[in-house]
């Protein structure tokens, strides 16, 4: 099934990428976290997407929210219709996921033949994807607030069953929503050098 759904693409000249973005629980397209490391991402040259995985419907049903298989099955239709932009047509496609939506992203590219070229959770739940964590390909970022303990355990044991390149970046102070001074600049840094050293 398709469905409508609202998203914000910008690509800037001579981007080396695009970047489509994967919010969790209780986000949307218009979160200003999510906003702040697109910003940062578009002057470093990449591409981004910022669009709503589900219908506002959709999102009264909480259990939506953490049906994984729908989102990464949302993501891929997004992805597509990425390809086919004239502005994105030919550019490699990486994934931000944050909170349940990192999740749908490492399902999502797992899938056989999907090409994605890195991934980044930022406070992510990398374990609801579950089995497919050992089939995913591309080289993964783990970012985690360092005093969201059971968050870092989480992440920790999602990174034993990815056999891709990965790493798990703690921000020392930081909580799940990384509002502490500095720490959402951290995350945007680390995901910026993790893509542009990838696409």
């Amino acid at each position: 099934m398709v469905v409508e759904v609202s998203g914000q693409l910008v690509v800037p000249d001579q981007a080396r990428g695009v970047v489509l973005f994967v919010h969790g629980s209780g986000s949307s397209s218009r979160s200003p976290r999510n906003r702040y490391v697109a910003g940062a991402l578009n002057e470093a040259g990449l591409g981004t997407l910022l669009f709503d995985l589900l219908t506002p419907e959709e999102e009264a049903d909480r259990a939506n929210v953490f049906d994984i298989e729908l989102l990464a099955g949302r993501l891929l239709q997004a992805t597509d219709r990425v390809r086919e932009e004239p502005t994105a047509a030919g550019l490699p496609i990486a994934y931000f996921g944050a909170s349940t939506g990192a999740g749908a992203a490492l399902w999502a590219a797992a899938e056989p033949g999907v090409e994605v070229a890195a991934i980044v959770s930022r406070g992510g739940r990398p374990d609801l994807a579950g089995a497919r964590l050992a089939d995913v390909r591309a080289p993964t970022l783990l970012i985690v607030g360092g005093h969201d303990e059971q968050v870092v355990e989480l992440n920790q044991e999602a990174r034993r069953h990815l056999r891709c390149e990965s790493r798990l970046e703690i921000v020392p102070g930081a909580t799940h929503l990384f509002e502490e001074p500095g720490a959402l600049e951290r995350v945007a840094g680390l995901a910026g050098d993790w893509f542009t050293g990838r696409l």
